[in-house]
């Protein structure tokens, strides 16, 4: 047997003692929530993912929302849809009519619109995009401002320049030509004499009108999006659910759908797709597997049955303890620790029901569920004691997942962490760039609107496109009578970056550490208890621990969590110490 020891554990707190403490707010009204909310009138290609995954989809199961309300973020992100579609109508409206009242003129101003609204889309989302699509976004982004400026110049000197002359004008050193006085022969006028074959003065007028009234509309949109945050949107405001907008007056399919999601999306029975089993917890983490043979210790006086419930209960007093504040720390410690939350869940695939409504979410059914999986080791039904540690205002999620199986005379052990990163920066800093915007002076806001006419046909287009293909799927998809089927993806997870800070990190390991070594002390105090030699699984488990995550992983000041996350920073000038 080996001689390695679990190290000494201190003289703990009776967990009786410790601080009995409510989430410091509810899903609901997370900072996450208030996050992914405002996301969803920034990024319109998040907002259609949103509404395909949680409202297009009915069929589909949400996927666990931790730390966040996925219902109240569906609802945002149906009222930023409407009012995009009513701006994009509008904007598309004043161009037809535009192009009417100029005589076809504005016409001309199409083309390099849609160029220009076709430049994002070349250069995809990624971060890093390949070459040929950033040379294709540069040429037709360039392209269309060049041809947008060219025509804007000629119209603005038609329309000052009074148009073309109708009577020949008389030059002392030249005698009679021209029209416009010198215009055919040089200067500035000469631009605008090249289009008085095609262009009329009242042609030019009606098109600055009608550009003047596009940046209005594009002007009001900003102001409507920054008077949001400022106001249902804003964190004294969001609190307030009963007084926001978008949660008044839904409509009948967002309140059945709100209602099933609120339903599922914090429930201890976690229906899940058999591709995407923890879609919904994050990345993977530092995931333990460990089985060691149920040795009899011939010291001990006499052996117990050794049960998954047993462990269970072994393990689980000791992270409770977690909770328990240092001895001087005084009341008022902040730490995440003291609101870790613990509880049982059980996993169930989504293949076998006929309708969404049949899931088994009801205490009767899931207590039976509960009581059947924590002693089987079957494959597909699987029972999990859940720990969960929101920081950060619940922007960084450590949930870990922790199963014991006993069997054939072996013990295993499955630890399962997985990290939920922080909501993206763009969503973060969707308060400041607001709140520049409205403190702005006139002069920048109009200038801000007139940057963006160019590109406003081609993105009106499109957003009225989008809109029509999402209405079209929802009359014709089928959705409503389709099958069950498990979470496809979070909507948590969709809006968070892959890279965090240093300190997050920290955060990290410190909850995993604190987690990992409570559930080992808890299987070695069961295994001694029962009658079993620990030696070998004290062993393994520092095998584990000598090929752990360390923080000196992490270059510069950031961490990325997942199989294809990169991190990147500031080059450090040398590698941290192990953790």
């Amino acid at each position: 047997m080996s001689s390695a020891q679990v190290p000494p554990q201190a003289e703990r707190t009776p967990a009786e003692r410790a601080p009995v403490h409510p989430p410091p707010v509810p899903p609901h009204t997370s900072e996450a929530t208030r996050l992914l909310c405002a996301g969803a009138y920034l990024d319109s290609g998040y907002r259609d993912r949103v509404i395909e995954e949680l409202h297009l989809n009915e069929q589909r199961i949400v996927a666990p929302s931790f730390g966040f309300d996925a219902a109240r973020v569906l609802a945002h992100a149906l009222r930023a849809r409407r009012q995009e579609l009513l701006w994009a109508g509008a904007i598309t409206g004043l161009w037809l009519v535009g192009m009417v009242l100029s005589g076809g003129l504005l016409a001309l101003y199409l083309w390099p619109s849609i160029w220009l609204a076709l430049a994002p889309w070349l250069r995809g989302r990624s971060a890093t995009p390949p070459l040929y699509r950033l040379v294709l976004a540069f040429l037709a982004r360039w392209w269309g401002r060049a041809w947008f400026a060219a025509l804007f110049v000629l119209t603005v000197l038609t329309a000052f320049g009074g148009g073309p002359s109708r009577e020949p004008s008389y030059d002392p050193y030249r005698g009679y030509g021209g029209y416009g006085g010198y215009g055919s022969y040089g200067g500035s006028e000469s631009l605008s004499d090249s289009l008085t074959p095609v262009v009329e003065l009242w042609q030019a007028w009606s098109t600055l009108v009608v550009l003047a009234l596009i940046a209005l509309c594009v002007h009001l949109q900003r102001t409507q999006f920054s008077r949001a945050l400022a106001g249902e949107l804003s964190p004294q405001r969001f609190p307030d659910v009963a007084a926001d907008p978008a949660e008044q007056t839904p409509g009948p399919r967002l309140a059945r759908l709100g209602q099933r999601i609120r339903l599922e999306q914090h429930a201890p029975l976690v229906m899940y797709h058999e591709a995407r089993p923890f879609c919904g917890a994050g990345d993977a983490y530092d995931t333990w597997v460990l089985a060691v043979e149920l040795k009899p210790d011939e010291l001990a006086k006499e052996r117990q049955p050794l049960s998954n419930r047993a462990v269970l209960e072994k393990i689980r007093p000791r992270l409770e303890q977690l909770r328990v504040p240092a001895e001087y720390a005084g009341p008022g410690v902040r730490d995440r620790l003291r609101w870790l939350e613990i509880d049982e869940c059980v996993f169930l695939p989504v293949e076998g029901l006929r309708k969404r409504e049949q899931a088994p979410y009801t205490a009767e059914a899931f207590e039976q569920h509960r009581a059947r999986a924590v002693e089987e080791g079957a494959e597909k039904r699987r029972h999990f004691l859940r720990v969960r540690v929101g920081g950060w205002e619940e922007e960084l999620v450590v949930t870990v997942y922790v199963r014991v199986h006993t069997q054939g005379g072996m013990l295993m052990l499955e630890i399962a962490p997985h990290v939920l990163t922080p909501v993206r920066e763009d969503f973060k800093d969707a308060d400041r760039a607001a709140h520049r915007f409205r403190h702005n002076h006139q002069l920048g806001k109009a200038a801000t609107a007139l940057v963006l006419v160019p590109g406003s046909a081609g993105r009106a287009l499109a957003q009225l496109g989008r809109g029509m293909v999402l209405g079209w799927r929802l009359l014709t998809g089928g959705y409503a009578n389709a099958l069950p089927d498990g979470p496809a993806l979070s909507v948590r997870e969709l809006g968070s970056t892959p890279v965090g800070s240093l300190f997050q990190e920290m955060d990290v390991v410190r909850y995993l550490r604190g987690v990992q070594d409570r559930v080992a002390d808890g299987v070695r105090s069961a295994l001694a208890e029962s009658g079993y030699q620990t030696g070998e699984f004290v062993q393994k488990v520092v095998n584990i621990r000598n090929g752990d995550v360390h923080i000196g992983r992490v270059e510069g000041s950031t961490f990325a969590v997942g199989s294809h996350a990169n991190a990147t920073g500031a080059p450090a000038p040398q590698k941290g110490a192990g953790a």
